[in-house]
């Protein structure tokens, strides 16, 4: 039989830590989201030889996402001209006759040394905050037990909600303060989103991605920092994930290729579905 544990938290703890490293947390959320907004830089002008070589590249992701909702004819279409202009490179830059298409590109020109330096200030902007208010926490408010969730949850939560409490035969739903900041840190995105928008620079768990070294954006970009990404060599790369995406519509014979295209397509069949929805 299962004993239910009983602690009696004294009122002060809720007014004193609990409430206030959730008000904290906002405020700091709030300051770093102006402090980012006063760092934006004026964003550069590109060329539209430049812009060209990158919207390609958006051009054939987007096919690749939503190629079943085109009619295959026009997809096969699409398709076949992105694969012959990726691989011609008739949307890259013209290089200048004395430029070497070997060299590499010094990282320094043309604002590259500008946007190491706006990462790096966003980087501390983000990461600095959230590791004062952790050590601020670690110092004053170790080992206390603020709050107790009116839920049941199973013995995997406790490593995660009893942070800096060494007490086994603790019950799983009271929370610890530095597992309070962890909570506050990603359950703030709605109250931060409320109060400044969709797009906004609050957001703690960017913190977290940085630190782990998962940025989405150096997904994004396969390049060193500072250095402008190779474009030949991407549209190659996109070209060959182009070839890949419905690859079992291009098929030599017509009759089926017609029966292959026609179990693809999203509006195969849409009559007889729309009927039988409304039979």
């Amino acid at each position: 039989m299962t004993v239910e544990q009983s602690l009696f938290l004294d009122s002060a703890m809720r007014d004193w830590v609990l409430i206030p490293i959730t008000i904290v947390m906002i405020l700091v959320g709030v300051l770093r989201h102006n402090i980012m907004s006063l760092l934006n830089s004026t964003p550069t002008k590109i060329s539209a030889p430049a812009l060209r070589e990158q919207r390609i590249m958006t051009r054939a992701g987007a096919l690749r996402q939503n190629y079943f909702n085109l009619v295959p004819s026009s997809y096969l279409s699409r398709r076949a001209y992105l694969i012959e202009s990726l691989t011609n490179g008739s949307y890259l830059q013209p290089k200048e006759q004395d430029e070497d298409p070997d060299a590499p590109k010094n990282p320094f020109e043309g604002g590259g040394m500008d946007g190491m330096m706006d990462a790096m200030k966003k980087q501390m902007v983000m990461m600095v905050p959230q590791t004062v208010i952790m050590g601020w926490i670690n110092f004053f408010f170790s080992g206390f037990v603020l709050i107790k969730l009116p839920f049941p949850l199973t013995l995997r939560f406790k490593v995660m909600l009893q942070r800096g409490i060494d007490t086994p035969d603790l019950d799983v739903t009271w929370v610890s303060s530095l597992s309070w900041y962890f909570l506050n840190l990603f359950g703030l995105n709605g109250i931060y989103r409320l109060i400044l928008g969709q797009e906004n620079a609050a957001d703690g768990t960017r913190d977290m991605a940085l630190m782990a070294g998962n940025s989405p954006m150096g997904a994004m970009n396969p390049a060193a920092p500072g250095q402008a990404p190779d474009y030949a060599k991407l549209h190659l790369a996109e070209r060959d994930n182009v070839q890949l995406v419905g690859i079992d519509l291009v098929d030599p014979s017509a009759a089926s290729r017609k029966a292959s295209t026609e179990a693809r397509w999203i509006g195969d069949g849409i009559e007889d579905r729309v009927l039988a929805m409304y039979a």
